[in-house]
């Protein structure tokens, strides 16, 4: 029986080394300058809702849905992060979350995840927080509307980015890999977008200021904390459960044939979203989501209080 997340990122060998190099590059600029921009907007309030923004994005990322033909999908969360923290923050919280998952989970590549951060963090965050913006001071079905949407088209921005490294790496051939991922990734899109509605309608519910149009630094609050803790631990409680099939990156480059250039981790501490000494038992899986979820938490904080401290 199946009870750990399948590994959910760009593994090294799928992208050679200049394309692995170029998108590291453009990412630690990007993270750079969205860390000069927290650094003169972060209040006091919006340190705890970051760490904990990045903790249930980590436990949802856990959660794979299956979606059609035996392949699954899991929630990207950056335009949920950007829709509630802001753009800049949520690059940060991105960041955090694929990093840890990387070094700590070894899901990911260290080479490949430069591109990781790009696609799932800054693509998602500044397509998401864009077209929302879009639909800022209208109705509350206008504003949900537009968020389902923007956390549809930053799935599939993903999946094209994804799909043009693999082709500028020689791994596919861009006419087979585009309409392969564009085609899973419009399917799991439309769980991105349900998963983002749900979590702006509970936010509305506990904090409307978080979304309203004025809403800026002094975001958050101890409830609303307490909430996406809570939120996030079931997610983790839940993490047992995920969908066993291929998520579908890994489905496409099953199916190209490209799915054995990946290389395993030079290293491992917590493979798979497991507890070495636990094996693969739904325990372990709890026990690692969990473990994950704090760290990240803790991270978010420590930088976010780092930041605050450098502004005043």
């Amino acid at each position: 029986m199946y009870f750990s997340p399948a590994p959910l990122h760009i593994p090294d060998g799928f992208l050679n080394l200049v394309i692995s190099l170029l998108f590291w590059a453009i990412t630690a600029v990007t993270v750079g300058v969205a860390i000069s921009k927290t650094n003169q907007s972060l209040g006091e309030k919006q340190i705890p809702l970051m760490g904990v923004m990045a903790a249930f994005i980590f436990a949802a990322q856990m959660l794979n849905f299956p979606v059609a033909g035996g392949t699954s999908g899991h929630f990207l969360g950056g335009a949920l992060a950007a829709i509630v923290l802001g753009p800049w923050a949520a690059v940060l919280v991105m960041t955090a979350v694929i990093a840890v998952q990387g070094l700590l989970f070894q899901d990911g590549g260290l080479l490949a995840m430069g591109a990781n951060i790009f696609n799932m963090g800054l693509l998602t965050a500044s397509v998401g927080y864009g077209l929302y913006r879009a639909a800022a001071g209208l109705g509350k079905g206008a504003r949900y509307a537009a968020a389902g949407a923007a956390a549809w088209i930053a799935t599939l921005a993903t999946a094209l980015a994804t799909s043009l490294q693999l082709w500028l790496s020689g791994t596919s051939r861009l006419e087979i890999v585009l309409p392969a991922m564009l085609g899973v990734h419009a399917l799991i899109g439309i769980g991105e977008a349900l998963i983002t509605v749900a979590a702006l309608a509970f936010i509305e519910q506990t904090r409307p200021d978080l979304l309203s149009e004025k809403a800026t630094a002094e975001k958050g609050g101890r409830g609303w904390v307490a909430g996406g803790a809570l939120v996030a631990l079931i997610a983790v409680l839940l993490s047992p459960l995920a969908s066993a099939h291929p998520d579908g990156l890994e489905r496409v480059a099953e199916n190209i044939g490209f799915l054995g250039q990946g290389q395993s981790a030079p290293y491992q501490i917590l493979p798979d979203y497991t507890i070495p000494f636990l094996g693969e038992t739904p325990l372990s899986t709890i026990v690692a989501g969990a473990v994950g979820a704090v760290v990240v938490l803790g991270l978010m904080v420590v930088v976010g209080t780092s930041l605050k401290k450098k502004s005043t």
